[in-house]
């Protein structure tokens, strides 16, 4: 059922709204500034707002719509990008004080391109920690990113600006990247639905110090809104060398198709002994029994591998160091402590430690190859806890002192490059989103984005939320 504010609505109902004649982007951008401006002091998910460039994207768009020219599939679609992504004419800082603002900023990278030609009007940047280096979001440059269904809670991240601004209505597309779950674990967090679809599916530039674990990823209020955002970012960009072709038919047109006869593993731990909140276990083997009431085959199934945490330790704080090489001591004095930290450990791999880290990922890819010869796709809890308090890297009960020890379920697809998506599954008994993750084999993102809409649409969710100041 379509909501009736315009910052409430997901794309695919403003895009037939503008159509109609019923609304327009100037009205849609308007509510969505509104939002920002009524709320966002308490959550913290834009680091940037650019009302004037906004309105003025908008105004063209609904000229253009008024001629019946929409220029592409996004056209008036209020968006943010994280602050990650070059954008022409806004600095890219990366939640970093070693980065200068005053310096010009000319270069869209691919998918701001990208999203600017399908037409989407672009609002602003949203927050990231320092480099994008870790599962929730705070930064010594911007401060702390709040949960919209409780601001004492963490919005997960890295892509926590881009979810909570969804979740929130401050806009309801949003460009995140993902090297280890980060816009999987913010999705969980804050209700919202993505993908971090197969590697080299949306092309990236420059290219990421994190290697071939970071993915980029729309990032949406419905999965009909992810299949319709995917569609506009997955072509290819000559400034990367690793993107691969165009899907021969739109996302967005497959997703009608039921899920009879799907082969779905159901896995709670992934075979790790993971704990699990009681509450985020009975959400997803709810979700897994509406999968069979759809018709699916669903079986208890491991996919047989290890906990992959400490190669990916290795690949990840490789990056971390290889990214801030460059830095002054008296430059890294301002860098977030743990970012810090990791880069230190970084250091210290050598290039034996990599190559047997690399083996690893080759391994695992492998091994969860073989395992979709079996099951078309593998379900688990996005996240195994609720959104803990914000401002933290782990909840106090943490047995490990790094955000990978509380999400168990994200970074090991990042490794082995397949789609896997959140969306959300249920909520706790205090009301904060629980996330299902689906997977997919590698370049199969079609039938994993058709199961997601299918069980959304068998169960909806409320989409957006009055953020709570």
């Amino acid at each position: 059922m379509a909501n009736t504010q315009p910052a409430e609505l997901p794309a695919t109902e403003l895009l037939a709204a503008y159509a109609a004649g019923t609304l327009s982007p100037v009205e849609a951008t308007e509510a969505a500034l509104q939002r920002i401006a009524d709320h966002d002091s308490a959550i913290n998910a834009y680091c940037l707002v650019d009302g004037q460039r906004a309105l003025q994207a908008a105004r063209e768009s609904e000229n253009r719509w008024a001629r019946g020219e929409p220029t592409g599939i996004l056209d008036g679609v209020p968006t943010s990008i994280k602050d990650i992504f070059y954008t022409s004419g806004w600095p890219t800082l990366r939640g970093s004080h070693t980065i200068t603002p005053d310096q010009p900023w000319r270069e869209d990278a691919p998918a701001t391109a990208l999203l600017r030609n399908a037409g989407a009007v672009l609002l602003g940047k949203t927050t990231t920690p320092e480099l994008a280096w870790k599962g929730v979001t705070d930064n010594p440059r911007d401060g702390v990113t709040r949960n919209p269904w409780n601001p004492l809670r963490t919005a997960g991240g890295s892509s926590g600006g881009g979810a909570a601004a969804v979740a929130a209505g401050m806009g309801p597309l949003a460009l995140g990247t993902d090297g280890g779950g980060s816009v999987r674990i913010p999705a969980a967090f804050c209700g919202t639905a993505t993908i971090k679809p197969t590697y080299g599916r949306i092309p990236l530039y420059p290219a990421s110090p994190f290697g071939t674990l970071s993915h980029a990823g729309p990032m949406t209020t419905t999965v009909a809104d992810t299949a319709l955002m995917l569609d506009a970012l997955a072509q290819p960009d000559p400034r990367d060398w690793s993107v691969i072709p165009a899907p021969s038919t739109p996302f967005r047109r497959d997703l009608t198709g039921d899920v009879r006869g799907l082969r779905i593993a159901l896995s709670t731990d992934l075979g790790f002994g993971t704990h699990l909140d009681p509450q985020v276990r009975r959400a997803v083997t709810a979700a897994a029994h509406a999968f069979e009431e759809l018709g699916a085959t669903v079986e208890i199934a491991d996919p047989g591998i290890s906990d992959p945490v400490e190669d990916f330790h290795v690949l990840w704080f490789a990056g971390a160091a290889k990214a801030t090489e460059h830095l002054t001591d008296a430059q890294r004095e301002h860098m977030d402590p743990g970012l810090a930290e990791i880069c230190r450990r970084g250091l210290t791999y050598s290039a034996q430690d990599y190559l047997e880290a690399t083996n690893t990922r080759m391994q695992l890819g492998q091994r969860m190859a073989h395992f979709h010869q079996t099951y078309d796709l593998l379900l688990t809890p996005t996240i195994p806890i609720p959104p803990f308090e914000a401002g933290v890297e782990v909840p106090a009960d943490a047995t490990s002192p790094r955000w990978t020890g509380w999400t168990p379920f994200t970074y090991a697809f990042n490794m082995t490059q397949q789609p896997a998506m959140s969306i959300p599954c249920g909520r706790t008994d205090d009301g904060l989103p629980i996330g299902l993750q689906i997977v997919a084999a590698r370049h199969d993102d079609a039938t994993a984005l058709r199961a997601a809409h299918a069980y959304e649409q068998a169960h909806p969710w409320q989409r957006t939320t009055t953020p709570r100041s």
